[in-house]
């Protein structure tokens, strides 16, 4: 895979200016951590050689100064709101966060329930968290919450959620997604700080988009992508292109709410530190960009899987005309057409051919390798299969699986898993592979060959299972998938 991020300069200059911030507002710092902390996939997608749990790492350099706190949204306990990346509940997540934090040495003093205005199953929640000796807090939803400033600003508002308490000077607000109120939490803790004689600064964590790239930068555009679902759009800042006249850019969002934040800022301290949305930001990832091109490239490639995800989620009705429509406005700014991608075609063509579910992969130096389903092995087993024999130098004509070692996987599968599939698929091709690698040294070149992979792209003409999906996802792979469902198969 090109690298096109430095990770280490990362890891340096971003702990530094986070130092500088908890300096700046008299050694107490309330950190809005937007995106994802130590599973940040999206990020090591765009910017080739950034790390997925890169942030972790910076922010382990300030463990010793800080705690974390967990928000979770009232609204999405209620609703059973599941992460689509890892498949389970907001409120799991928010204990799987807590373990992986205590995990690599953080402190998590508390989890704040957020939008509380009753709910049974918060309440619920609540007493699995005390029984398991979390501390637990509850902030009330604030009728007309963010722009009725007269009323957030009081002891009904801000006043009226329990406080946080908390001991050291960095303190990391996370949830498990977005909408859970972080925001909303570190102001109403800022006021409540400043009720109680205790000065206290917010900033905001977020890695996109980037605001010191241009607007139409695939990195950002790719951003936007991300967040088609909700709408994200990205924007200049104005407010501080009128303070600095300098063009930075930042997102609808945080531009809209940043008057509401100025007045509660001044509502609070009597002045805002802060001229613009860009200033609350503490992101540092712009200037660790080595290879421009690389990340461009890498960036484009990510809009096009967006685009291929929206378009099977619309075909199993997951998803909707709204999600697509806003990444094929993203597909033309960014003159990108799916069509140019040589892996698309190649698979397509071979599928018209053959009249099979295909697929292709196009390889670092350019090789593009095909692949189609058979009885014995579907179409990214299959591609698998012939991608490492092709990169270890094997003819293409030799079977490194032996015919008479899939029959009995097959029968397992149907007559104890009651599986309706037959063919192998690439978890068990590559489980296989592994038993046949200690005696047969084919076998152990092709698995050695695997991480060449990292950083290739893949397409499908069917949409794959979730195994597959993960297991291109754990070798680096980036795949599309047309939205088709397999021979056999209807969708819901």
């Amino acid at each position: 895979m090109k690298i096109g991020f430095d990770n280490g300069k990362y890891l340096r200059i971003q702990s530094e200016h986070i130092k500088e911030r908890i300096a700046q507002f008299g050694n107490k710092l309330y950190l809005e951590l937007g995106g994802k902390l130590f599973d940040d996939y999206h990020a090591s997608r765009v910017l080739p050689g950034f790390q997925p749990d890169s942030k972790l790492r910076m922010l382990s350099q300030l463990a010793d100064s800080a705690e974390i706190v967990i928000v979770i949204s009232a609204v999405d306990i209620e609703k059973n709101k599941v992460r689509n990346d890892l498949g389970i509940t907001y409120d799991e997540d928010v204990l799987r966060l807590r373990s992986e934090f205590m995990k690599r040495g953080f402190l998590v003093s508390s989890v704040v329930i957020t939008h509380y205005d009753g709910q049974a199953s918060a309440d619920a929640f609540r007493e699995r968290l005390a029984r398991l000796d979390i501390t637990t807090y509850y902030h009330y939803t604030i009728e007309g919450y963010p722009h009725n400033v007269a009323l957030i600003d009081s002891d009904e508002g801000f006043g009226r959620n329990d406080y946080v308490e908390t001991t050291r000077p960095l303190v990391i607000v996370t949830a498990p997604g977005p909408g859970s109120g972080k925001m909303a939490v570190c102001l109403s803790q800022l006021y409540n700080e400043h009720r109680r004689g205790i000065e206290a600064g917010y900033a905001k964590f977020e890695t996109f988009p980037v605001w010191s790239l241009p607007l139409k930068h695939p990195v950002n555009i790719a951003y936007e992508a991300a967040t088609a679902d909700l709408n994200d759009v990205n924007m200049i800042d104005p407010f501080h292109l009128e303070a600095y006249g300098k063009i930075a850019i930042n997102y609808n969002r945080d531009i809209e709410i940043f008057p509401v934040l100025n007045a509660l800022f001044e509502g609070v301290y009597g002045v805002n530190p802060y001229k613009s949305a860009t200033d609350m930001g503490v992101n540092m990832v712009g200037f660790c960009i080595s290879d421009d091109e690389v990340c461009k490239e890498a960036s484009r490639n990510e809009i096009i899987r967006r685009y291929f995800t929206a378009l099977n989620k619309l075909a199993t009705g997951a998803g909707n005309d709204g999600e697509v429509n806003k990444i094929a406005l993203l597909l033309n700014q960014a003159r990108i057409s799916p069509d140019e991608r040589p892996q698309i075609a190649a698979a397509r063509k071979r599928a018209s051919d053959s009249g099979l579910p295909c697929s292709a992969i196009e390889l670092a130096d350019g090789t593009i390798i095909t692949a189609e389903s058979s009885d014995l092995l579907g179409p990214s087993a299959a591609l698998i299969l012939n991608a490492i024999k092709h990169l270890a130098g094997i003819d293409h004509s030799v079977k490194l699986i032996p015919q008479d070692m899939i029959a009995p996987i097959q029968h397992t599968k149907i007559e104890y898993l009651r599986s309706r599939n037959p063919r192998l698929h690439t978890d068990e091709v590559l489980v296989a592979l592994s038993v046949l690698s200690t005696h047969d040294e084919a076998c152990r070149r092709a698995l050695a060959c695997l991480p060449e992979l990292d950083g290739c792209q893949v397409h499908s003409t069917v949409m794959l299972g979730e195994v597959d999906h993960k297991i291109f996802k754990k070798l680096g792979v980036g795949l599309t998938c047309d939205p088709k469902p397999k021979p056999g198969k209807t969708l819901k």
